[in-house]
């Protein structure tokens, strides 16, 4: 999902740079997506139950997977931090860097911190960092929520092509 909406973010961002206009609103909300869903529901599950089950299993947080995984979070933020604030000219290549980023990130959660978490965590924490995962989509609320999530991409994916 994050992929997708990634897509569209880097469209948008290079279409406020020449061609037709975004619709109204379109950015903005598309920046509330990755705010909400990518770092206070993805990332933050991460950082509060998965990261601290790996590191009671004695994977450091430091100078390892999980601290790589740390820094991008504060990178990511940064950025996304930037694309909200930032001036319209510098959107397209923040857009370009931040997608560079998650699209890698992505790919260590998929390819070395996950098979790590299968390896090292036993399968009652497994569940225990699972039951985790739900609590901060319940906190987070509808929003954090794959379904509402994968609903709000499909609606600016549309709103995007029609424009």
């Amino acid at each position: 999902m994050i992929l997708r909406a990634l897509a569209l973010l880097e469209v948008a961002a290079a279409r406020q740079d020449g061609g037709p206009p975004l619709p109204d609103g379109l950015w903005e909300e598309l920046l509330d997506w990755f705010h909400v869903f990518a770092d206070r529901t993805h990332h933050a599950k991460e950082e509060q139950c998965l990261f601290p089950a790996l590191g009671d299993a004695g994977v450091p947080a430091q100078g390892g997977p999980v601290g790589v995984m740390l820094d991008e979070h504060t990178e990511g933020r940064a950025l996304l931090q930037a694309l909200v604030a930032g001036p319209a000219e510098r959107r397209e290549a923040l857009a370009r860097r931040y997608g560079e980023l998650l699209r890698a990130h992505i790919d260590k959660e998929n390819g070395v911190l996950l098979p790590l978490a299968e390896v090292v965590l036993d399968p009652q924490t497994q569940q225990r960092v699972a039951r985790g995962f739900e609590d901060v989509e319940t906190q987070q609320g509808p929003a954090a929520v794959l379904e509402h999530a994968e609903a709000v991409v499909d609606r600016l994916a549309a709103a995007l092509a029609d424009a």
